[in-house]
């Protein structure tokens, strides 16, 4: 009596202690889209050596999703291909699709993230576009190479499976859009490309790293949160956003170029000055005049980090680079925001 009671008690414990096992193995995976632009990490190359001269966005999503079977194990994933080209030529165009498409697939019960690869030299600002246009608290992750998928070495591989593991990831929600490349996680808002050709090339050099990828896991820095002044724009019903160029600026510069810009169609301009948005006394004061007629001009910094104060002849940039303030100013102007709530977006007091 007293084995046969012992016997039902193991196996009691044993379907128990399996029932977990069971339970976790049925669970389904997250389900991540990656969607795909082109640049360095679909680009190949006849040499394995070479890291300049490839051919970027010459292999499709498909291929990319094969050569990384690993993902599969954190993430059920799926693949759409938006262009296949380098950064250079991503356009407005592309930017609203790609917002869109995210806002559509994050509004989706069963989706848990999405990760868009894109090319590095122009990431940043597809980044902080989409930081300022999707409306979700779940994870979109930016993520790139700088070397191409037939080098030695090739580091789009890891980037992939470290960025479908971020977007996989729960303690990754609510932190805004985030940029992963060479095992470091940055804030879309903050983070820039710093090096033409190293693949440490990606930081933000006075807010930090949001995190760090350590054996394949993400381990963060902070409890979640967003960049303080990072605004919302619906571009839920535009087909296209004003023009906005960027001049750069030096000594002894003549405004001829302000000019220009505004008879090609710019809708506004933005200034990378130097030190604190300077630029000569006859720039500054064509500046003023464009200001008083209520086109806007904002100006930044050349110097690659650094709070751009508030002018009297200009808006200053706060913290964004010259490209990112580009996109703030489209974003805005598309929006109808006169000079006075640019100025606030900006986070500038005229």
């Amino acid at each position: 009596m007293k084995k046969a009671l012992l016997s039902a008690l193991l196996s009691g414990a044993l379907v128990c202690a399996a029932a977990p096992a069971l339970a976790a193995a049925d669970v389904a995976k997250p389900n991540v889209t990656i969607l795909a632009t082109g640049g360095t990490i679909a680009g190949s190359s006849a040499s394995n050596t070479d890291t300049t001269d490839y051919k970027a966005g010459s292999l499709g999503i498909d291929v990319l999703i094969k050569a990384v079977p690993e993902m599969s194990d954190v993430a059920t994933v799926k693949g759409e291909q938006i262009s296949n080209t380098i950064s250079g030529n991503i356009s407005s165009e592309i930017l609203l699709t790609l917002s869109k498409r995210i806002n559509g697939l994050l509004g989706s019960e069963g989706q848990q993230g999405v990760v868009v690869t894109h090319g590095t030299d122009t990431l940043e600002e597809t980044a902080f576009f989409l930081d300022l246009t999707v409306k979700s608290d779940k994870p979109v992750v930016l993520v790139g190479a700088m070397r191409p998928a037939t080098a030695i070495s090739a580091d789009g591989p890891m980037n992939l499976l470290e960025a479908v593991t971020l977007a996989a990831d729960k303690k990754a929600q609510k932190r805004g859009v985030m940029v992963v490349l060479n095992d470091r996680i940055g804030s879309a808002f903050y983070t820039t490309k710093t090096n033409s050709t190293t693949i440490d090339t990606f930081k933000a050099y006075e807010p930090g790293y949001l995190g760090v990828f350590v054996s394949g896991k993400p381990k963060f820095y902070y409890t979640p949160a967003k960049p303080v002044d990072s605004a919302f724009f619906d571009v839920s019903k535009l087909d296209s956003l004003p023009a906005v160029e960027i001049l750069y600026s030096y000594q002894d510069q003549l405004p001829a170029m302000l000019d220009a810009a505004l008879k090609n169609g710019a809708k506004g301009i933005v200034v990378a000055g130097s030190g604190n948005g300077n630029v000569s006394s006859k720039m500054e004061e064509a500046i003023k005049q464009l200001s008083e007629k209520g086109i806007p001009v904002v100006m930044a910094t050349r110097a690659g980090a650094g709070y751009v104060s508030s002018k009297s002849f200009a808006i200053g940039s706060g913290f964004l680079n010259p490209q990112k303030s580009r996109i703030l100013l489209q974003l805005a102007l598309a929006s109808g925001a006169d000079l006075k709530q640019i100025a606030g977006y900006f986070d500038s007091q005229r």
